[in-house]
């Protein structure tokens, strides 16, 4: 596919057909993703490949937590895991709130589930000592991921970036031996859609670039 029409494309599939994501095909996606940038080119990426039936439903019901409280929040008009705003739902409405099904069963739908680490001891935080979130170790290992993804949609496959089981990332890990040194940055269940999506929702240029500095000229497209 062009590159383009791929990148326009990569939609969040979280329904797959029983089509299964063959090895071969596998490898050719990571043998293309391993090519994106990372500090320093220190390259401390790691992906663990899950096909075992039994683990792809442990790590959905890792994700049950963080859904329970990602729907709350939603249903009560808040962005729901933002670290600027506490939550305003109490654990009590929580625990009583169903965790949704696309958000938990995705993993157990898939064909495969990817979970892609990243190797803190060779990435440099240097927002760390910032008094916010920290953000900037992503630049270490996302591109891979998102690489992860453009490649599946250009051999006709699909996925989601996903979250949910890492807030419970010290059951992730012992779920599958990964290192105390290592992080989980995303969980992807990659299947072949059920439908895909040529049609994707996104701003327009001008409503999120501006010139300059914040609140700039937008750049007009």
């Amino acid at each position: 596919m062009e590159l383009y029409e791929v990148m326009r494309t990569a939609f969040s599939a979280r329904d797959f057909t029983g089509d299964p994501v063959p090895d071969e095909v596998l490898v050719r996606i990571l043998e293309n993703a391993r090519f994106a940038p990372s500090g320093g080119n220190r390259q401390g990426g790691h992906v663990i490949v899950v096909r075992e039936a039994a683990t792809k439903a442990a790590i959905g019901d890792l994700a049950v937590p963080a859904a329970k409280r990602y729907a709350a929040q939603v249903a009560a008009g808040e962005s729901p895991w933002n670290t600027v705003a506490p939550p305003g739902v109490t654990a009590e409405t929580i625990a009583a709130t169903p965790a949704p099904a696309g958000l938990v069963k995705t993993y157990e739908r898939a064909p495969v589930v990817l979970v892609v680490c990243v190797d803190l001891r060779v990435v440099a935080s240097v927002d760390s000592e910032l008094q916010r979130v920290g953000v900037i170790s992503g630049a270490s290992i996302y591109p891979l991921v998102w690489n992860i993804m453009l490649a599946a949609r250009n051999e006709g496959y699909g996925g989601a970036l996903t979250t949910m089981p890492i807030a419970e990332e010290p059951r992730l890990r012992s779920l599958l031996g990964i290192p105390d040194y290592v992080a989980v940055a995303a969980v992807l269940p990659i299947g072949r859609p059920v439908k895909q999506l040529t049609k994707l929702r996104r701003k327009r240029v001008s409503e999120f670039v501006v010139r300059e500095r914040w609140g700039g000229e937008p750049l007009s497209d």
